[in-house]
C-alpha cells in the first residue's frame, strides 16, 4: 500500500494531461477566485453556470506550489494547517499541498461560527489556517485569538489586510515537488467528529488510514479509470472526501457539484456523464418527490452510464431503496456505514451483490473486522441480539488528538467502539438499530428511533422524519416524531392541508405499542452538511415542552 501523496504522483505519471476535476455551480455565473484564470472556463449556454476543470498535471503543480509555499514559511511535519473552505477546485490541491509537506491537514466545517473555529484551531494546535471569502466575518471577529502565531492565508480575490493571498503567494513558488519523504504510519489529518452527540472532538488518522480508504473505496464500488464520481457533499468531511478517493487511487475523473437540487443534480449527472453518484438520503428523498410530482423530467437528460447510487451517513429507509429501484431499476445500490473514527464510510457496507439485503448496513467492508458487543470488555451477544458494535481495522483512527479520556473510552486492543446499536441476523448481516446514545427509555423498555423512523418513511405523504424522547413524569420518556410532509401536502404557510396527527397515530396502528409515537409534531427535520439529523437541537426544541402524553391512542 502507498500513500495518497503517491497515488497522486502515479496519476501525474500515467495521465498527466487528463482531466482529474471538475468544478459546477448552477448559481454562480463568473469566477470567483484570484486562481481562475489559470483553469480552462467553459459556461453551458443553457444553464449558464459556472465551469472549471483541471487536470492530474495541474492538480499535483496546484498542491506542489502551496507546498513549497507553506515549506518557506516553516511549515513541516508535526505541524497542522486547517483547512476552511466550500467546495470547490481549489480544495483537494490545497489538501495535498499540505500532506506533500508531511504536515497534519485539519479541514473545518464551514458552518463553524468564530467561536467555533478558534476552538478548534487551538484543540488540534494549527500553526496555520487558509480560508474562503465566506469566513471573512468569521475569521475577523475572532481574529486577535485566531492569529496569534498563526500563518493565515486568503482563497479568493479582495484578501482582506490582516491575511496573505493563496493565489498570489503560491502563484510565486515553483511547481517542483518538494519530495518531502512520507511513510504510512505518520500523522496525515485530523478531522473533527460531526458534533451531533456534543461538541466535536478532534480525530487523527495517519496516512495508512487514507490509503486505506482509498484502496477500499475502489474495492468496494469497482472504481475504474473510466468512471466519472458526482461529489456533491461537503469535502471537509471524511464521506465526500474518501468516496472521492476511489477516483484518486483509479486516476478517474470527479465532479464537485454545488448545489443540491433535483435539477442540479440531474444537469450535471447529464452533462458530466457521470457514473458513480453518493446521495445522502434527504437527496434522494428530494429527487423520487420531484419525479412523481413532474418537477423532473428524466427524458431531458442523459442518464444511461449512470451505474451506482450509493447512499451513506445516516440509516436509509427500506421504502426509499425500493421506490429508487422501481424508477431506476438498472442502478446497482450500494449502502456505506462508517465513522470519522474511522476514516468515514465503509468499514460496513451493503456491497452491489446484496440487494435483497436492503436495509442492513451491510458486512464487514474491505479489510475490516467486526462484533457485536454487550459490554466494554468487548463479550460478544448472540447471534440476532442488540448490542454496540465494533470495528476493527487499518482505518480505524490513532487517537482523539489531545483527549486522552476519550479516546481510552473509544478505543480497546485495536477496537473501535462505534456508539451504534445494531444485531446480526442469520445470513451474517448488521443492521443497525440506533445511535445508543439515541435509544429512548419509557418505563424501562428500551426504544430504537431508527426502527420507527423505518416505519414512517414507508407513509405516502411523510418526506422526513425523526423520533426522539421527551420528558414524561410517569415513564421517564416517550417518543416523539417530529414529521416533515412532501410540499403537495403543505399550504403556503408550511401548515398541513390533508394529513393529520390522528391519520399518523392509524398508519402506526401497524406497530406494536410500545413503539407508536406518543407525540406526532409537524415540522421540518434538521440535517447536517453531512446528512445526519440534528437530535440534539430537536430535544432541545421540544425536549422541556409541556407536551401531551398519547398513551391512550390506539
Amino acid at each position: 500500500m502507498i500513500t495518497v501523496v503517491d497515488m497522486l504522483r502515479k496519476n501525474v505519471r500515467e495521465y498527466a494531461d487528463e482531466v482529474c476535476l471538475v468544478e459546477v455551480n448552477p448559481e454562480v455565473r463568473e469566477p470567483s477566485f484570484v486562481s481562475w484564470r489559470d483553469f480552462d472556463l467553459v459556461h453551458s449556454t443553457e444553464t449558464k453556470a459556472f465551469r472549471r476543470e483541471i487536470t492530474w498535471r495541474v492538480f499535483d503543480e496546484k498542491a506542489n506550489r502551496f507546498a513549497n509555499l507553506l515549506i518557506s514559511r516553516g511549515i513541516g511535519k508535526g505541524d497542522k494547517v486547517a483547512i476552511l473552505l466550500y467546495n470547490c477546485l481549489e480544495w483537494l490541491p490545497i489538501y495535498f499541498g499540505v500532506l506533500k509537506t508531511g504536515a497534519v491537514a485539519v479541514p473545518l466545517n464551514f458552518r463553524y461560527t468564530g467561536s467555533e473555529i478558534q476552538y478548534c484551531l487551538n484543540k488540534a494546535e494549527c500553526d496555520a489556517l487558509i480560508f474562503g471569502p465566506e469566513f471573512i466575518t468569521r475569521v475577523q471577529e475572532r481574529l486577535a485569538a485566531i492569529s496569534r502565531n498563526r500563518l493565515i492565508f486568503f482563497v479568493g480575490d479582495n484578501c482582506p489586510d490582516f491575511a496573505e493571498s493563496y493565489g498570489i503567494e503560491s502563484s510565486n513558488c515553483p511547481s517542483y515537488d518538494p519530495m518531502v519523504p512520507l511513510s504510512l504510519d505518520e500523522d496525515a489529518a485530523i478531522y473533527y467528529s460531526s458534533g451531533t452527540t456534543g461538541f466535536p472532538k478532534a480525530i487523527l488518522h495517519p496516512h495508512l488510514s487514507l490509503a486505506q480508504a482509498a484502496e477500499m473505496e475502489a474495492v468496494h464500488h469497482e472504481t475504474t479509470h473510466d468512471d466519472t464520481f458526482l461529489c456533491i457533499p461537503p469535502l471537509y468531511h471524511t464521506g465526500a472526501k474518501f468516496h472521492w478517493m476511489g477516483s484518486l487511487f483509479t486516476g478517474g475523473r470527479a465532479v464537485l457539484l454545488r448545489g443540491v437540487t433535483p435539477k442540479a443534480i440531474f444537469r450535471a449527472i447529464s452533462d458530466e456523464h457521470c457514473t458513480l453518484v453518493w446521495l445522502l438520503v434527504p437527496w434522494a428523498q428530494d429527487i423520487l418527490t420531484a419525479i412523481e410530482t413532474g418537477e423532473l423530467d428524466l427524458n431531458k437528460y442523459e442518464l444511461d452510464q449512470w451505474r451506482l447510487m450509493h447512499i451513506g451517513a445516516q440509516p436509509v429507509p427500506k421504502s426509499l431503496i425500493r421506490r429508487w429501484k422501481q424508477v431506476f431499476p438498472h442502478h446497482d445500490y450500494d449502502t456505506n456505514y462508517g465513522l470519522s473514527e474511522s476514516t468515514g464510510p465503509g468499514c460496513v457496507h451493503l456491497g452491489l451483490e446484496n440487494v435483497d439485503h436492503v436495509g442492513a448496513i451491510g458486512v464487514p467492508g474491505y479489510r475490516w473486522e467486526c462484533k457485536v458487543c454487550s459490554d466494554a470488555e468487548g463479550t460478544e451477544v448472540p447471534q440476532g441480539e442488540t448490542g454496540e458494535l465494533w470495528v476493527k481495522g487499518p482505518g480505524v483512527m490513532r487517537c482523539y488528538y489531545n483527549d486522552e479520556k476519550a479516546t481510552a473510552e473509544t478505543l480497546h486492543d485495536g477496537w473501535l467502539l462505534t456508539g451504534d446499536m445494531a444485531r446480526v441476523d442469520d445470513d451474517g448481516f448488521i443492521w443497525l438499530v440506533d445511535r445508543k446514545k439515541d435509544v429512548i427509555i419509557m418505563g424501562g423498555e428500551n426504544i430504537y428511533p431508527v426502527q420507527i423512523e423505518d416505519f414512517l418513511s414507508g407513509h405516502p405523504a411523510i418526506q422526513d422524519v425523526a423520533v426522539i424522547g421527551i420528558p414524561d413524569e410517569r415513564l421517564g420518556e416517550v417518543s416523539c416524531a417530529i414529521i416533515q410532509l412532501k410540499p403537495n401536502h403543505l399550504d403556503a404557510f408550511g401548515e398541513p392541508t390533508d394529513i393529520t396527527e390522528q391519520d399518523i397515530a392509524d398508519f402506526c396502528l401497524d406497530l406494536p405499542r410500545y413503539k407508536r409515537p406518543r407525540k406526532i409534531i409537524f415540522a421540518p427535520v434538521p440535517r447536517n452538511p453531512t446528512g445526519k439529523i440534528e437530535k440534539p437541537a430537536l430535544r432541545a426544541k421540544y425536549g422541556a415542552e409541556n407536551l401531551v402524553d398519547r398513551e391512550n391512542q390506539g
